[in-house]
């Protein structure tokens, strides 16, 4: 299972230098509900909702999202051994989540400070 951060979804919205492989697309792919404001926050700052908004909702509709239910909020305003970003705690608090339901989650990011932090704390972690 991939946790999508928000930094890979951009990436191949915005068709930047560095994009995801194809195949990434095929997995099993889950995120915060975070990432769907994040995205939508960004599109639209960036005036693109009339010409990418129908791929952002396609995109978005292909990943799993995860409430940002009471046990992952309690999480995230828990310490974690290494300094966070508001946003990053929200997503470690929601990786966090899945592993103590036992999941095996890869984090892909290309966010180098959560990718560090998310090293940090166990996540095994790539930019696709």
């Amino acid at each position: 299972m991939i946790y999508l951060d928000t930094s890979v979804l951009l990436a191949q919205l915005l068709a930047e230098d560095r994009l995801p492989a194809a195949t990434l697309w095929k997995e099993t792919l889950v995120s915060s509900r975070l990432l769907e404001y994040e995205v939508w926050t960004r599109i639209n700052a960036l005036g693109l909702a009339g010409t990418h908004g129908e791929d952002t909702r396609a995109l978005i509709g292909r990943i799993a999202l995860l409430e940002l239910a009471p046990q992952v909020l309690a999480r995230a305003l828990e310490p974690f051994t290494v300094k966070v970003r508001t946003l990053d705690a929200l997503h470690l608090a929601s990786l966090n989540f899945l592993k103590e339901n036992g999941q095996r989650v890869t984090l892909a990011t290309y966010d180098a400070r959560q990718g560090a932090a998310a090293d940090a704390l166990g996540f095994e972690v790539t930019a696709p």
